[in-house]
Formats: structure tokens, C-alpha cells, sequence
């Protein structure tokens, strides 16, 4: 699989640089006064300075919980979903949706949780028992 790219605005690169860099544990690949770019598990994510960038404050129901649009994240495995969330918390993340077994017993169950950056960027981190079910119907 390649890698994908995303682009996101933030108000902050140095307080992107801490969440992602030393919270997260991404990688820094290059930057610049406006920009940084950062290895996300294998992915290439994009800071993007952005004085007004702001959350879009919207949001979709599932399995009980009102999950913020947009959002994005990896699929994990669970063992690194495990690790990333006991991180998180060590750190006093605080989670828009806590870490949690979605879907429990039906297709599809997934571990997840919900969390924002610094500038309200909304993210989902998630894994599977079964990587088949990733697409499951």
C-alpha cells in the first residue's frame, strides 16, 4: 500500500511541532516558516500555518457517539492502538470520544478513539482483531 498524503491547516507550528512530534511521535521531514511536514505511521501529513483555521464543529452519530466531521487517523494495529492510547493518557489527553470498542460483537468491531490537535483538527486512531473487517459489510 502507498502512502497518502494530507495537507491541514493549523494556527500554531509550534504547538503542531509538540503534538505531533513529541506527543505523537511523528517523524519532522522538511519545513518551512509556514509548513512542516510529519511521518504519521508511514503516512505523510502536512501542517499548514493558517491564522483561521478553526474546527468545523460538526458532527455525525455513531453506535452512540457523536463523531466530529471531518476527522482523520491510521488504522493501527492493536497493539500500537494500545500504546498510542496509554500514551495519550499519560499524557492528560483529553478525548472527544474515550478509548472504547466500537461495534462490540457485530462486523466491523474496532477499537477507536477520538481526539483533537491544538487547533481543533479532529482525529480517530483505530484498529481491528481481524484486518479483514476493516471493509466489512
Amino acid at each position: 500500500m502507498r502512502p497518502f498524503h494530507l495537507a491541514f491547516p493549523v494556527h500554531d507550528l509550534a504547538a503542531a511541532r509538540a503534538f505531533y512530534g513529541r506527543l505523537m511521535g511523528c517523524r519532522e521531514g522538511r519545513s518551512s516558516d509556514h509548513w512542516i511536514d510529519f511521518d504519521l505511521y508511514g503516512h505523510q501529513i502536512v501542517a499548514h500555518l493558517s491564522e483561521d483555521a478553526r474546527p468545523a464543529g460538526v458532527t455525525n452519530p455513531v453506535d452512540g457517539h457523536d463523531v466530529p466531521v471531518p476527522h482523520f487517523g491510521v488504522v493501527l494495529t492493536m497493539a500500537d492502538w494500545q500504546a498510542l492510547a496509554d500514551r495519550l493518557k499519560a499524557a492528560g489527553v483529553a478525548f472527544g470520544i474515550e478509548p472504547h470498542i466500537r461495534f462490540k460483537g457485530q462486523v466491523g468491531e474496532q477499537a477507536t478513539m477520538f481526539f483533537n490537535d491544538p487547533s481543533g483538527n479532529a482525529l480517530e486512531f483505530k484498529a481491528f482483531a481481524d484486518d479483514a473487517m476493516i471493509f466489512a459489510t
